[in-house]
């Protein structure tokens, strides 16, 4: 396909590749990064001033002791969910509650952020953390630990461990990560920025695997540093970030005595040989009974002779023993 050509003889192809040459280099690094103190407009009416063509709703059970807390709170849930527009129920004789779209919602998300904070009531987080979530900036994070340990005290004491001595590791974690954790029965829930969620998540399920939140602490701690560093933040950290190896302390001990298998064998083992078999064997059958006699006190005066010289030495000793007593 030919090239078209212009009024001094430059081909259209020429100019674009000269065009290319002459812009300037951007660096990508600057492209990735968001300007300081800059913010997502927020959704209001004129974005949507015709509402919402459908209604949506949700629902969700909360347990029994919370229905003192929730009745205590609900014109609060509901004050904070009027300038979205949202009606909200409770009902005290099924343990639910819900939330649903009217007429004047404007906002399609806003039900989704009804419904999280219904789930954050249910899952005994207080009014006043649940209800940021109705911020743009924030979300939540409901992590399921219940099923991950199948043996009970296990997993107890596993969440122990996450929560900390007078829950001073969820007060780090909370610290790092920006991000409100409550640890109650079966589920962790987390409230804050993403980034922050993330790392809840991550240091939670390593807790649920055995693996000490301690070291994602430090981890946690380090990266806060290198991230107030500028010509690091286009880096990788790898060279900084600890690395800890698994250490196996409790090792089986090993049986003194081992019990080696036999090998299986069909047959059934060989009688044993009588005294009869015995003496056949050694010939002694066919001695005469006088022989036999005689050999038999042979016998006897040589384990009487070793008893003798036994008993020798041991008074010997006893005697050498009392002497140096004496001295």
């Amino acid at each position: 396909m030919a090239s078209s050509t212009g009024e001094d003889g430059v081909s259209d192809s020429q100019k674009n590749k000269n065009n290319r040459k002459n812009k300037p280099q951007v660096d990508e690094s600057e492209l990735l990064t968001v300007p300081d103190g800059w913010k997502e407009p927020s959704f209001t009416k004129d974005d949507n001033p015709r509402g919402l063509l459908e209604e949506s709703s949700f629902a969700t059970l909360f347990p029994k002791y919370r229905e003192a807390y929730l009745k205590e709170c609900w014109p609060l849930v509901e004050n904070a969910l009027h300038d979205s527009h949202i009606k909200a129920t409770l009902d005290l004789i099924e343990g639910s509650m819900s939330v649903c779209t009217t007429k004047k919602t404007f906002d399609p998300y806003s039900i989704m952020k009804a419904r999280d904070l219904i789930k954050l009531l249910a899952r005994s987080v207080p009014f006043e953390q649940a209800v940021r979530i109705l911020q743009d900036d924030v979300a939540c994070d409901i992590i399921k630990i219940g099923t991950l340990v199948r043996n009970r005290e296990r997993f107890v004491k596993r969440r122990q461990r996450l929560i900390g001595p007078k829950g001073s590791t969820l007060k780090a974690l909370e610290l790092l990560t920006n991000c409100y954790v409550m640890v109650q029965g079966n589920t962790v829930s987390a409230l804050g920025p993403y980034n922050g969620l993330k790392e809840v998540r991550k240091v939670v399920m390593d807790t649920m695997k055995n693996i000490h939140p301690i070291y994602n602490i430090k981890t946690l701690m380090i990266k806060r540093e290198l991230a107030k560093d500028p010509d690091l933040r286009s880096q990788s950290w790898e060279r900084f970030l600890p690395k800890f190896k698994h250490k196996n302390l409790t090792k089986r001990k090993e049986p003194k005595k081992k019990s080696v298998k036999k090998e299986y064998t069909p047959f059934p083992p060989a009688q044993p040989e009588s005294k009869v078999d015995q003496e056949l064997a050694s010939g002694e059958f066919f001695l005469r009974e006088s022989v036999k006699r005689r050999k038999k006190m042979e016998e006897i005066k040589v384990k009487q002779a070793e008893a003798l010289t036994r008993n020798k030495k041991r008074e010997i000793k006893h005697s050498f023993l009392q002497k140096r007593n004496r001295c």
